[in-house]
């Protein structure tokens, strides 16, 4: 019987569905460090099948996170627009960090160390880094932020919280909030009256298990 050509566009669609799905899902759980062939046993096609729709990863990290980062770059603008520097500015990081802890491919991508990242993803990196310094900019101009902070001190913070993000993943998943919370309470210029932390404390069993997944295996 022959195939006809709209059942085989429809076919390539569907794998094609498939193959985004099952990276979607690897790469969040997993990072960036998810192969090809990872993809393809988690999509139940083919390897070929994968090799003909993305012949190297670069692009398949291209088709799932250019638009990550489009949403990434709308937040930042939409901080940018808050009349309040420092809640647009904290709201931006929770937002973002929060996006991070669900998605290790994402963290990877945001941070640099994606493997392979093409020159599309490098591109689109690049423009986040001139809104994010602007925000932070913002936040010091308007007596919000400490004067002698730079936008670089944000981007070590969120190293910093993306650490507590992957150490407390299994054992504490919201953890990195208290940590955010406490790191920014540091960065403002006048100390506000304390709010509650956001997450409680790890117990002295449950820091053996987050320090356990932090140490280099």
């Amino acid at each position: 019987m022959e195939i006809t050509e709209p059942r085989l566009r429809r076919d390539a669609e569907r794998n094609r569905r498939l193959i985004l799905d099952a990276a979607r899902e690897l790469f969040a759980d997993r990072g960036l460090s998810a192969t090809l062939n990872d993809v393809a046993h988690h999509a139940g096609v083919g390897v070929g099948t994968v090799y003909r729709r993305f012949p190297d990863k670069a692009q398949l990290v291209d088709a799932l996170f250019e638009q990550r980062l489009d949403e990434i770059v709308r937040m930042l603008e939409e901080a940018l627009d808050d009349p309040d520097p420092w809640h647009g500015l904290t709201c931006f990081l929770e937002r973002v960090l929060d996006k991070q802890a669900k998605d290790r491919g994402l963290k990877e991508v945001l941070m640099g160390i994606a493997p392979g990242s093409s020159a599309r993803i490098t591109r689109s990196r690049a423009t986040l880094h001139p809104l994010a310094a602007e925000l932070v900019e913002r936040a010091v101009r308007s007596g919000a932020v400490r004067p002698d902070s730079e936008p670089q001190d944000f981007g070590i913070l969120q190293l910093m919280v993306g650490a507590v993000i992957d150490a407390g993943r299994e054992v504490a998943p919201d953890l990195w909030r208290r940590y955010l919370a406490i790191m920014l309470q540091g960065l403002r210029a006048q100390p506000a009256a304390a709010d509650p932390l956001p997450a409680s404390a790890v117990s002295p069993e449950e820091m053996d298990a987050v320090l356990s997944a932090a140490s280099p295996r």
